[in-house]
């Protein structure tokens, strides 16, 4: 099922779709459609990129230091697709209906999955700042 309207909100970098009619969970819209929101942390990490996914599980990629990341456009790809543009730079991820459907649908299944591979790794949602490029306010 293709979204009927994708809001992004800037200020808590949550990407919300809309869905006419009914379906299984979510909230509902104030047209009597349903409504999922994404973090765009959630988007970057499992972007469906080569860069991130490579070309099979082996080569899969952990994105950490994503935690305050923010998307800067949204592209039409087509009729079944869009294309994310983050702050970060990266740009490549092609998102289908279906996809962000499944993410919308499995989000907790997805963050946790996440969390635990970050734990594994001893990896960091938050971004690394080079040394000498910060200093404490005076």
């Amino acid at each position: 099922m293709n979204p009927i309207g994708i809001t992004y909100h800037k200020v808590s970098k949550t990407l919300e779709l809309r869905y006419a009619g009914g379906g299984s969970g979510g909230g509902e819209s104030s047209a009597g459609g349903e409504s999922r929101v994404l973090p765009a942390e959630l988007l970057r990490v499992y972007s469906p990129s080569a860069e991130v996914r490579g070309h099979s599980e082996a080569e899969r990629v952990l994105q950490s230091g994503k935690k305050h990341v923010g998307v800067r456009r949204i592209e039409a790809v087509g009729n079944y697709a869009i294309r994310i543009v983050f702050d970060d730079g990266h740009d490549t991820g092609i998102y289908s209906w279906a996809f962000l459907r499944d993410l919308a649908e499995n989000q907790e299944r997805y963050w946790q999955n996440y969390l635990r591979e970050m734990k594994e790794k001893n990896a960091s949602r938050l971004p690394t700042i080079p040394v000498g490029q910060w200093s404490p306010p005076t």
